[in-house]
């Protein structure tokens, strides 16, 4: 299945139940590193448009899907539409279930102090086989500390879960995920707030909202001063970033209309 261009990085064109049947297909074959999971929104397209090292990053995914609808608009509007959304919080829920359902064991590392256990919690209570192998909320800048990095690796390490969920927020999950795709972690999802939102430290937006895009807004309301220039700023950034393409295709297919023409005045 191609994938789908989106600025500079690339989505696979899948939905909820495609995503799941094929991490369970990956988890199948033997290979060295982690199964690298990224859960794409606004913010991801507009980080690599200036940043050729986290688009990089981003395009070696093993698979990459829409968690924002404002990405599935924007593919639609490019011409190159997409089946839906794939919600990052509601794809760590989804693969927890199949965890208890198949016997498989999950890790929570990140989130805020106690986000982690509560969403451990929900999620035990929810689906009563589920193997939570670890939890894990380093302190912040934990990464910069050779010492600490360590010690979280060795307990992930010692762990070996089937599903690590990564929940340092963007860029910084996408990064520690590709520098440590070595551990014994078959699948490793960077999953942003979902511990706060399952567990309920952070209200999630209604699903009028959810459905309909605005669920950034939702949570501009609720932290204003902590995400006001990753939205206000960084969805300006994005929108620009998908007028240029599509001006960009707009140019090219009227190369090729004119190309064509010509082509065909010539033979005539």
């Amino acid at each position: 299945m191609n994938r789908v261009g989106l600025g500079q990085v690339e989505l696979d064109p899948v939905t909820m139940d495609e995503t799941i049947h094929r991490i369970t297909t990956l988890m199948g074959d033997a290979r060295s590193n982690s199964i690298h999971v990224v859960t794409l929104n606004a913010q991801f397209v507009q980080l690599a448009r200036n940043n050729s090292e986290f688009a990089g990053l981003i395009r070696g995914a093993d698979l990459c899907v829409a968690d924002g609808v404002s990405l599935v608009w924007a593919c639609q509007f490019l011409g190159q539409p997409i089946p839906g959304r794939v919600n990052g919080t509601d794809l760590m829920v989804r693969l927890c279930e199949v965890a208890a359902e198949d016997g498989y064991s999950v890790y929570f590392l990140g989130g805020r102090p106690g986000a982690g256990e509560g969403a451990a919690r929900k999620l035990t209570e929810d689906n009563a086989n589920l193997r939570v192998v670890g939890i894990d909320c380093p302190p912040m800048g934990f990464m910069d500390n050779p010492k600490l990095a360590a010690e979280v690796c060795g307990r992930i390490q010692q762990a070996a879960p089937d599903f690590l969920f990564v929940g340092l927020g963007a860029p910084k999950q996408e990064y520690w995920i590709r520098d440590n795709s070595g551990l014994s972690a078959k699948v490793m999802v960077g999953v942003g707030g979902s511990f706060e939102l399952v567990a309920g430290v952070t209200k999630r937006a209604p699903l009028l909202m959810q459905k309909t895009g605005l669920e950034w807004f939702w949570r501009l309301v609720m932290e204003p001063r902590r995400l006001w220039k990753r939205y206000l700023v960084g969805n300006t950034v994005f929108v620009l970033v998908v007028l240029q393409q599509w001006v960009s295709q707009m140019f090219a297919s009227r190369t090729r209309e004119a190309a064509t023409a010509e082509a065909e005045r010539r033979t005539k």
